[in-house]
């Protein structure tokens, strides 16, 4: 099986100091023994960097060049899909948009739902469940 990986779960699952560290990186190594990959798009890559070198969010921010070594190990591992917004993504998302009313903070949470949707992924884990149920069309892992 393949499951869409958000921000907050990749967040989560980088920092030893995230109140869900260990509960995420026990979640993501379950799945791993079940020989599960993980879809991974590049704007979650870039949130999670904007995230992690924070001081404002993070107790213990990353400098910079460590925040993009992570991003580019767990981009490029073995177990990571790479998968990217096409055509019917965007149209997906922008009718997501409309169809649910959602505001300027859910874009990325949409856009990358629509991506997952679009690649026929149905897995998301995720440390903000209300974030994907809206669509129902996903089953939601990690919060």
């Amino acid at each position: 099986m393949i499951h869409g990986i958000d921000t907050s779960f990749l967040v989560a699952t980088e920092l030893s100091s995230h109140s869900r560290h260990t509960d995420s990186r026990r979640l993501l190594d379950q799945f791993s023994r079940a020989g599960d990959q993980f879809a991974l798009v590049p704007q979650i890559l870039a949130e999670f960097v904007h995230v992690v070198t924070d001081g404002r969010r993070c107790a213990d921010p990353l400098d910079m060049t460590t925040a993009l070594e992570r991003a580019e190990l767990v981009w490029n591992a073995t177990e990571t899909v790479q998968i990217f917004p096409d055509a019917a993504a965007t149209s997906q998302f922008f009718a997501w948009i409309r169809q649910y009313r959602l505001g300027r903070k859910r874009l990325l949470d949409t856009l990358l739902a629509a991506t997952l949707h679009a690649a026929a992924i149905q897995s998301v884990i995720t440390l903000n469940r209300s974030d994907f149920e809206v669509f129902g069309c996903f089953t939601i892992h990690g919060s």
